[in-house]
């Protein structure tokens, strides 16, 4: 099962859909943030949705007004383009993991499953989070460590991540957590092994480098006055910004 958008009503709402208008989903997901806009949307209306995540193509709408396109949303314009699209009357984007995803085991995502060190978000990703781990050297570890997690252990902890995968090769999440266990007492534990995960999701998936290419093309997609609604990713709060 997918996750119920947050803030549904008030993301949509922020959107000003015209009946007739074109818009974009860019993390379709499950479908709630698409679902409501159809219902917004007259006959003449279209919605075009973006989801690199395989298993999101279970949950396409069946609507002649609704394209779902199997491609993450770096690539916005060039697939709009192919479908004869230049312009649109606004885009939504809600940033981040799904629950879908943390809840299956087997991606990798979630702290509360023993799985391989995985965490992509689509099979096609060149990397896993078996190859950060596993292959990037010290300088570079550390710097995903600090820079996407905020661990202020990050030097300490790159450092016996290469000591340990130097014994053997470092294969599952559970692994990884009795690795770095000493640097998590018992009061911060969730905590900072979250912030271990989102740092090595992060750099697997370059979301960083992914939302600044979306986002210098949206000036170029949009009709001036109109608006991008966003949820920045790892936040749990509402920012919309007129463009």
């Amino acid at each position: 099962m997918y996750h119920n958008p947050v803030l549904l009503q008030e993301s949509i709402d922020g959107l000003s859909i015209k009946e007739n208008g074109i818009y974009v989903d860019v993390t379709f997901g499950g479908g709630g943030h698409s679902k409501e806009i159809l219902k917004r949307l007259g006959v003449q209306g279209k919605l075009f949705a973006f989801d690199q995540d395989e298993d999101a193509l279970d949950n396409s709408l069946d609507d002649n007004r609704f394209t779902l396109i199997n491609e993450n949303f770096r690539y916005i314009k060039q697939f709009l383009k192919f479908y004869g699209i230049r312009k649109v009357d606004g885009i939504l984007a809600d940033f981040g993991v799904s629950s879908h995803q943390f809840d299956k085991a087997e991606r990798g995502f979630s702290t509360r499953f023993d799985a391989d060190l995985d965490m992509r978000m689509s099979k096609k990703n060149n990397i896993s989070a078996y190859d950060v781990v596993n292959t990037y050297n010290y300088d570079d570890l550390r710097k995903v460590l600090f820079n996407y997690g905020d661990l202020r252990n990050a030097n300490a902890m790159a450092a016996r991540i290469i000591a340990k995968r130097e014994e053997a090769p470092i294969q599952t999440t559970e692994q990884l957590k009795d690795i770095l266990q000493q640097f998590m007492p018992k009061s911060k534990e969730h905590k900072i092994l979250a912030q271990i995960y989102q740092a090595i999701r992060i750099e697997v998936n370059q979301e960083i480098m992914v939302i600044e290419e979306f986002l210098v093309q949206t000036p170029e997609i949009l009709d001036a006055g109109l608006s991008f609604i966003g949820r920045p990713f790892g936040k749990t709060v509402y920012t919309g910004w007129a463009i």
